[in-house]
């Protein structure tokens, strides 16, 4: 008997074995602090065809390290400390309430990467579709114990992480509601560390629907990871890769994410059952050529 494949379903779609891809739009911070950016970028992934956008929450005074607090940086808005930077950048809760607003406006589901408690309890109040957890936090087992309490599907990305470490996160989280992403926290990603038979790795390790969170500039790999089976693929994106901000050179601007759901969606119509049949359009080539012998 074929081993079955996990599925999972998300803001009511089902996603795994046998379903679309599960396609990401990680707004993450590059709306630079901007609700207008963030409806722009909004508008992008749902004219691209995205089943998701997604942001980051954070608590700053949580999530600052005591030396980072302390160092200042240029930003378009002047110099400033790295912890007034990600305050200024932080979306709080009359903004989410109006992203929400929008989102169910353009029927399109969002939700955000948890880096604390706090901001895990806060996303929890606007009842996403799943909840994630960045690769920096996959170590941090008090925020696994909270969200998995939740009873929501969890997402987990794995940069930075040993099998070893990801296996202990899998232990607190369960599998039952959990979904992997293969992922290699560099910004951006050379295709060369990307890994992508780490897909495979996954799926053998863990009895849970595996995907991949990319960070690389163009879109090959991320099609290549759908072909390798990542039932959930995650990019980046931005109006601009030339914007201010960290993660904006890692991301996909409107023209590359139209191309990444499109070649992934063919890719998927390529794949077809494994099951050899001699399809229609092959009938009148079997007429023409095949020649039967006497």
């Amino acid at each position: 008997m074929p081993e079955t494949k996990p599925t999972l379903k998300v803001g009511g779609k089902r996603i795994g074995s046998g379903s679309p891809v599960y396609l990401i739009a990680e707004i993450g911070i590059n709306h630079n602090g901007s609700l207008d950016l963030a409806r722009r970028l909004i508008d992008v992934a749902v004219d691209a065809g995205c089943d998701c956008v997604k942001f980051q929450k954070r608590t700053p005074e949580k999530c600052v390290s005591e030396k980072m607090k302390r160092t200042f940086r240029e930003t378009p808005w002047g110099t400033m400390s790295y912890l007034d930077y990600r305050r200024r950048i932080e979306f709080g809760a009359a903004d989410y309430r109006k992203i929400d607003s929008y989102c169910r406006t353009k029927r399109i589901p969002w939700t955000c990467s948890v880096w604390d408690l706090m901001s895990a309890d806060f996303l929890e109040s606007f009842d996403p579709p799943f909840v994630k957890i960045p690769s920096a936090c996959l170590v941090d087992h008090a925020l696994l114990k909270r969200v998995q309490r939740t009873g929501r599907v969890v997402f987990l990305s794995t940069g930075m992480s040993t099998l070893e470490e990801i296996r202990s996160a899998v232990e607190v989280l369960g599998t039952s509601k959990l979904v992997i992403l293969h992922c290699k926290s560099c910004y951006p990603l050379d295709p060369r560390d990307a890994n992508l038979r780490m897909i495979a790795t996954l799926q053998r390790e863990f009895p849970c629907v595996v995907g991949y969170s990319g960070h690389e500039t163009g879109i090959q790999v991320s099609v290549a990871a759908s072909v390798l089976g990542a039932a959930v693929i995650e990019r980046h994106i931005t109006l601009d890769r030339s914007l201010w901000g960290s993660d904006q050179a890692a991301s996909l601007e409107p023209q590359g994410l139209n191309r990444l759901v499109r070649d992934v969606r063919i890719c998927e119509a390529a794949m077809g059952d494994g099951i050899e049949r001699i399809v229609p359009a092959e009938q009148e080539t079997m007429k023409r050529l095949r020649v039967k012998t006497k």
